[in-house]
């Protein structure tokens, strides 16, 4: 009798314990600390995407909270801001995450299933691995006559005008340099058509605004296929996207074609990308669809980005004029001791230069990822809750985080005392920190990691 009642009891306070432990793991980013919430409708997605200035409220957050902590979405949803190097490891190599938000229907919309953005699974790998042969170390190198060729009429251009706007000159400079490289033409035959649509397609995936920010929130909870279905809607952004998607394929058949018309005839073909992947005797070759479905994606992402970077760059060259003697001696010295024939890895000063503004000025300095099933995110140190120091977080599925790549890449941590400060001798110094690998040049996120990790980051590094 004794024993059965002392057997009830543990029962009954063994399933107390269970369920409070249950509960407190169900709980666990409610119980991260994080700013209170300025609104109901836009939570922090107003002051995260819409600063006056960049990084206004995230790099105080990241000071006030450390690198991870709970910020409010749209309608009172609960999101998590990472920026610990061990966590955004494993949240970009893992599985059990997924892509997110509006940027990921708008690729979808534009590129459909079969781009390399796009893809998933098995179909993602077999692209993915057919593709990386254009953008392997030694591939790459071959790709230089093309970017010494464009910066050359980039020069010229500069050399005829005391002042201009940069950004225009690099967005067309890097679609030429990307077009010429991967697809074997120059910008003048994608059309004039094709090159306003594309100017038109980078603006709108590049801009950001409060009725954007909803429909990010909304996209969440629309499946594909009724985004597919409102593809037809007469707004202007998705004629835009229906017109681009039209000129990409028309654009794609055409070039396509005549490789596989060349190829078939045992004609010479050209070095770039596309011409070596209708090669006959290419291994794991891919269609002449698949070719078509890549090249949409290919140029936008070829262009933007790396035009932004070098903007960037130039911005802090023109405030440390310092530096620009430096770098441009650096680079003045090593070409004439090559008598022209250039070895970048030979130039110090100018490898510092590039990592430290792509680590100061990433592409994409917000990303969205979301839990695809329950998991658990190990922490490279301990955070605080409400609970006492955290070391990993148990996330439900349906969780969304938000990795903070800009924070990361300025978490004193990792980068030294100095992190939001421009600072190109860090790199030859070597004063960082040498913990976890998180992404593939220079330990830094700005081309991703894991099974997404950009496939043109040496393309874009050798361009710039």
């Amino acid at each position: 009798m004794d024993f059965t009642v002392y057997a009830i009891a543990f029962a009954i306070l063994v399933s107390i314990l269970t369920m409070r432990f249950v509960l407190r793991e169900q709980n666990a980013v409610q119980q991260i600390s994080g700013p209170p919430s300025p609104s109901w409708p836009f939570g922090h997605m107003l002051q995260l995407m819409l600063p006056s200035q960049y990084g206004d409220y995230e790099f105080q957050w990241l000071k006030q909270f450390g690198s991870v902590y709970r910020v409010k979405g749209c309608f009172g949803q609960d999101r998590l801001v990472v920026a610990d190097p061990l966590a955004l490891q494993y949240i970009l190599g893992s599985s059990a995450f997924g892509r997110a938000g509006m940027l990921y229907v708008i690729l979808n919309l534009l590129y459909r299933e079969r781009s390399v953005i796009d893809a998933q699974g098995d179909e993602h790998r077999r692209i993915r691995a057919a593709l990386n042969a254009g953008f392997t170390a030694t591939a790459v190198r071959e790709y230089e006559p093309v970017f010494q060729k464009v910066a050359e009429s980039i020069s010229k251009k500069l050399e005829t005008c005391a002042r201009t706007n940069i950004y225009p000159l690099l967005i067309s400079a890097t679609l030429d340099a990307t077009s010429q490289a991967i697809l074997g033409h120059c910008i003048r035959d994608l059309g004039e058509d094709f090159i306003a649509n594309n100017t038109q397609i980078v603006e709108l995936t590049a801009t950001q605004s409060t009725t954007q920010i909803l429909l990010d929130a909304l996209s969440v909870r629309f499946p594909l296929w009724l985004w597919r279905a409102m593809m037809y809607l007469p707004t202007t952004a998705l004629k835009a996207m229906r017109e681009g998607r039209y000129l990409t394929d028309q654009l794609g058949r055409r070039i396509v074609g005549e490789k596989l018309d060349a190829a078939s005839k045992g004609l010479e073909m050209n070095d770039d990308l596309f011409s070596r992947l209708v090669d006959p005797d290419t291994p794991d070759k891919l269609s002449g669809d698949d070719l078509v479905a890549q090249i949409g994606f290919i140029l936008i992402a070829g262009q933007e980005t790396t035009a932004n970077a070098i903007s960037f760059g130039l911005l802090e060259l023109a405030k440390h004029p310092d530096l620009q003697d430096s770098l441009r001696a650096e680079i003045t010295s090593a070409v004439d001791a090559s008598a022209g024939a250039v070895v970048y890895d030979n130039m110090p000063l100018l490898n510092a230069f590039i990592k430290e503004t792509i680590r100061l000025y990433p592409a994409m300095p917000l990303v969205e990822r979301v839990a695809l099933q329950d998991t658990t995110i190990p922490l490279a140190g301990p955070i605080t809750s409400s609970t006492g120091d955290m070391r990993y977080i148990h996330v439900a599925k349906g969780q969304h985080v938000t990795l903070g790549i800009a924070a990361y890449q300025r978490l004193e941590s990792r980068w030294g005392v100095d992190a939001h400060k421009f600072n190109p001798s860090r790199w030859i110094d070597e004063t960082m920190s040498r913990r976890e690998s998180v992404g593939p040049y220079a330990n830094l996120l700005s081309f991703l990691g894991g099974s997404r990790t950009c496939l043109g980051w040496r393309f874009a590094i050798l361009e710039m």
